[in-house]
């Protein structure tokens, strides 16, 4: 997901933009995007914050049960409405209806999530926000392919892709700032990052409709998304994909709880204000390790050994918290996590434009592997709360997500379009 993935051979398996150039120029485009990717990130990640004080407010001593409830529904939700969407807006060779309608419905359910009151209520809550926001962002992440020539196809792809360690810094800074006001507050600044970014979005690059542009029906295209996975390459890649996600994800799910009952912390730091601290900490090395790993990976002409090596990295990390409590233990996992999972961002797109089953499906296919990722992200926390509760504690949370780390890379051995 960096700009350095997709060298020209890799861009060459990607299908042209679909639609003419619009008033809005490619760059300012990318840039909006850019926002656009930054703002739902954001979301997701302040709003695992806010979602995590909740939890615990309503049911205090089941608190890591109910929060696991509460995103694994949301998880079977959201595995749903992104294929359905993606085939909805192909039909209707339109994006931006998508992307203002998921992001303004999102905003005004997320308005209303700090009234409710119980576990079930909660979860339907979140359930329609996921939902909301999920139909934004796979209608934002196929502008891309629609809309971006492959001349700047990397550099959007880059550019997109920083909106990861932005969003995973903003907005668990604002979920820390707005919790002690109230939830309410940081809902709504959440709900208006991501209303903001999509008026922003579709008011100054407004897409043109070309009939017949996508003819397939609405069944054939929910059909054919099977299909992408029937490629050996395609399917091992997005194993990989989803396991080394879900590693990472696990654990970012519960930063709040792991500070709050497994961390020792320095005198006069509150949970929240810790987690304020280690997002920018994991951002900030996402971001370096993203970059040089695209960088490193170009240049040697190699992938695997980066995938490999970011395993390694990550399985590392996630052992310092297995054996210390300290807080230092814990600043020095957020860094070397961000650097592991920057890497693996940083090398898999391009792998994944090397493996593309066919190049006319290639949006399609790539709308297969978004699955891959944000699947993950919601279903994390479901499988986060089971490890906790069947293996005693953090520690075995711990344990999990670095095996499942080195899984993902492993997964990617079998792979023979790359090297």
């Amino acid at each position: 997901m960096t700009a350095q993935d997709v060298d020209k051979a890799s861009e060459t398996r990607v299908s042209t933009a679909r639609t003419p150039d619009a008033p809005t120029s490619h760059r300012a485009l990318i840039a909006l995007l850019l926002i656009g990717n930054t703002a739902v990130i954001a979301v997701y990640m302040g709003a695992g914050v806010l979602l995590a004080v909740q939890a615990a407010q309503i049911s205090p001593s089941r608190k890591v049960a109910a929060l696991g409830t509460v995103t694994g529904v949301a998880a079977l939700v959201a595995t749903l409405v992104q294929p359905v969407v993606g085939a909805l807006s192909d039909r209707g060779e339109r994006r931006n209806p998508w992307i203002l309608g998921g992001a303004l419905a999102g905003f005004g359910l997320l308005a209303v999530l700090a009234d409710l009151r119980t576990v079930l209520l909660l979860t339907i809550g979140w359930c329609a926000v996921s939902a909301a926001l999920n139909a934004y962002q796979v209608a934002i992440g196929s502008v891309v392919p629609d809309r971006i020539p492959e001349s700047l196809r990397g550099t959007a792809s880059g550019f997109v892709s920083l909106g990861i360690p932005l969003g995973a810094f903003l907005g668990p800074w604002l979920a820390a700032r707005a919790a002690p006001v109230s939830l309410r507050t940081g809902y709504l600044l959440l709900g208006g990052l991501v209303a903001f970014a999509a008026l922003l979005l579709t008011s100054l690059a407004r897409e043109r409709r070309i009939p017949g542009a996508r003819s397939a029906g609405l069944r054939g295209q929910l059909t054919s998304l099977v299909s992408a996975l029937r490629g050996r390459d395609f399917r091992w890649a997005f194993t990989g994909r989803a396991l080394i996600t879900l590693g990472y994800f696990s654990v970012a799910g519960f930063q709040l709880y792991i500070v709050q009952d497994h961390t020792v912390l320095p005198e006069g730091l509150s949970p929240v204000e810790a987690v304020a601290v280690l997002s920018p900490v994991g951002a900030v090395a996402m971001a370096v390790s993203t970059g040089l790993g695209g960088v490193l990976s170009d240049r040697t002409g190699r992938r695997k050994p980066f995938v490999a090596g970011a395993a390694i990295v990550s399985a590392v990390a996630a052992l310092l918290p297995v054996f210390s409590d300290s807080w230092g233990a814990m600043l020095v996992f957020a860094a070397l996590n961000g650097l592991g999972f920057g890497c693996f961002m940083a090398v898999d797109l391009a792998i994944v434009t090397l493996v593309l089953p066919s190049a006319s499906d290639a949006a399609r296919d790539l709308g297969v592997l978004n699955m891959a990722q944000a699947g993950p992200q919601i279903v994390s926390p479901l499988i986060g709360s089971l490890a906790v509760s069947v293996l005693g504690g953090y520690t075995g949370l711990f344990l999990v997500a670095g095996a499942v780390a080195v899984l993902g890379s492993l997964a990617m051995l079998p792979i023979r379009g790359v090297r």
